[in-house]
C-alpha cells in the first residue's frame, strides 16, 4: 500500500458530520410529512355556516390547504321561505390564482360584481334545498390567506354573509 500523501492528515475528519448529527437531521426532515399527515398544513374541510328566518348556507371547505390541491366546495342553501332570485356571491379570494375545473349543477346564470363571482340560482322552494358544487385546483405559485367571504342574495337582497379565509401553504 503506498503511503499517503504529505499535504493529507491521517486521523478523524473534523468537517463530516458525527453520526448523532444525521440521525437529528434525518428525523427533522421526516417530521414534515408526519405532520402533514396530522393535518398540520391542512386540507381536510370544514363546515361554516349561517342563517336567517329566511335561508340557511353551509359552505363546506377547507380552510387551510397546500398550493397545487384540488379539492371541492359545497354550498347548500335550505330555504325557509320562497326564494324567487336566490344568488350568490364570492369573493374574488375564490378564484384568484385558482383553476375552476367545474360548477355543477350550471348556475342559471354566471357573472361578476365589483370583482366578486355571481352565481345565479334561481328559485329555490320553501322547505327545499339547493346544493352548488365547485371544482378548484389552487395553483402552485399560490401561497397565503386570501378572503373568501359568500353572501346569499334574494332578488337583489342580501340575506346573509359567511366570512372566511382561506391559509395556502407552499
Amino acid at each position: 500500500m503506498a503511503p499517503a500523501p504529505d499535504t493529507l492528515t491521517l486521523g478523524e475528519p473534523s468537517d463530516v458530520p458525527r453520526p448523532w448529527r444525521r440521525r437529528v437531521a434525518l428525523a427533522l426532515v421526516s417530521l414534515i410529512p408526519i405532520f402533514a399527515l396530522a393535518n398540520a398544513f391542512g386540507q381536510r374541510p370544514d363546515t361554516s355556516s349561517a342563517s336567517t328566518p329566511a335561508a340557511r348556507l353551509q359552505v363546506y371547505a377547507p380552510t387551510h390547504a397546500r398550493s397545487g390541491l384540488i379539492y371541492a366546495v359545497r354550498f347548500r342553501v335550505d330555504a325557509a321561505r320562497d326564494l324567487k332570485r336566490a344568488t350568490l356571491e364570492l369573493d374574488p379570494g375564490w378564484a384568484e390564482q385558482y383553476t375552476v375545473n367545474g360548477i355543477a349543477p350550471q348556475p342559471v346564470s354566471e357573472g361578476s360584481h365589483d370583482g366578486r363571482l355571481v352565481f345565479v340560482l334561481g328559485h329555490i322552494a320553501r322547505g327545499t334545498h339547493y346544493t352548488l358544487w365547485l371544482s378548484l385546483q389552487i395553483n402552485p405559485t399560490n401561497v397565503g390567506r386570501h378572503r373568501q367571504s359568500v353572501a346569499l342574495f334574494d332578488a337583489g337582497q342580501q340575506l346573509l354573509v359567511i366570512r372566511r379565509t382561506i391559509t395556502i401553504w407552499p
